[in-house]
């Protein structure tokens, strides 16, 4: 064998020393690190009827109240909210006749009336806020500041200042008929306006007449930055707006969606719903526009 030059032999030594080193690190190395299985993200079982109707007042889609609580509700329940906004008189009616599963109106003796006659079941308590009236602002009944609302009324009609009124049987022209009621007043002639919409649409055309209307303080706020109507009367203690939320009775209608709607009510007087109710509106309007009170 031929002897090897020293340099040659060097290197030779090196290579070796090299690979002994490898081989003993692969064989010594640690096993990589194990990481925990991913958990899986929680996600919402669809019910078996995920599908839910909701018939509920137009202030609560005016107010847009309803655009916030409902992505929120089908995250966490996984139904499919369909939002149906008419009148409290209207709604009640679409549950007499079994047409949605759940209510959320504002009435309390109309839907006291919807459950004694087996209609409606798990009523709840949701949330409240007020009426007031407001008119235009050279007040031409001279009613700015009146804290009672019959006084104000009776000078509205003197004064034959022009109101328009909901006239849709909601619970804001049950209220108003309520206050005409307790001031012994039946609203006719031409300066008393009954309209037969929606309190948006009331309100602009109160707007366009420069009239006074009477309206819940959450549309008002939601959309007094369009118009030139300004609050002149409120803080009555009977102009109070409470809600109520009920499902429609499975003994009368077999086929209403009683599991969604009972979901629905718990949701809504769940601590989150209740949270979410109470904060909505005030980063916008300094104020709540509804007062979270279930019980």
């Amino acid at each position: 064998m031929r002897k090897l030059g020293k340099n040659k032999l060097f290197a030779l030594l090196l290579a070796m020393m090299f690979l002994v080193g490898v081989m003993a690190g692969c064989g010594n190395q640690a096993e990589p690190e194990k990481t925990p299985d991913k958990v899986a993200e929680q996600v919402t079982p669809t019910p078996d009827n995920p599908k839910l109707k909701l018939a509920t007042t137009t202030s609560t889609q005016d107010s847009g109240l309803l655009d916030v609580l409902k992505p929120e509700f089908e995250k966490d329940t996984g139904y499919n909210l369909e939002i149906i906004a008419v009148g409290t008189g209207a709604a009640i009616n679409m549950g007499e006749k079994g047409d949605v599963d759940v209510l959320l109106v504002h009435s309390r003796k109309a839907e006291d009336e919807f459950v004694a006659a087996g209609y409606g079941v798990n009523r709840k308590d949701v949330m409240y806020n007020d009426f007031l009236i407001v008119g235009p602002e050279n007040d031409p009944a001279g009613i700015k500041g009146e804290k009672d609302i019959v006084v104000a009324m009776k000078k509205i009609v003197d004064t034959k200042s022009t109101f328009v009124s909901r006239g849709d049987d909601s619970g804001t022209h049950k209220k108003e008929k309520s206050v005409w009621d307790k001031a012994g007043i039946t609203p006719q002639g031409d300066w008393y306006k009954s309209v037969g919409k929606g309190m948006g649409d009331t309100f602009r055309m109160a707007n366009e007449m420069k009239a006074y209307t009477l309206i819940d303080r959450a549309t008002f706020l939601a959309l007094k930055d369009k118009y030139q109507l300004v609050p002149v009367v409120e803080g009555d203690a009977s102009l109070l707006n409470p809600y109520g939320v009920i499902a429609i009775s499975k003994d009368k209608y077999p086929n209403t969606n009683l599991e969604g709607a009972n979901a629905f009510i718990d949701w809504m007087v769940s601590e989150k719903g209740q949270k979410m109710i109470g904060e909505y509106g005030v980063d916008k309007y300094g104020q709540q526009l509804f007062v979270p009170d279930a019980k």
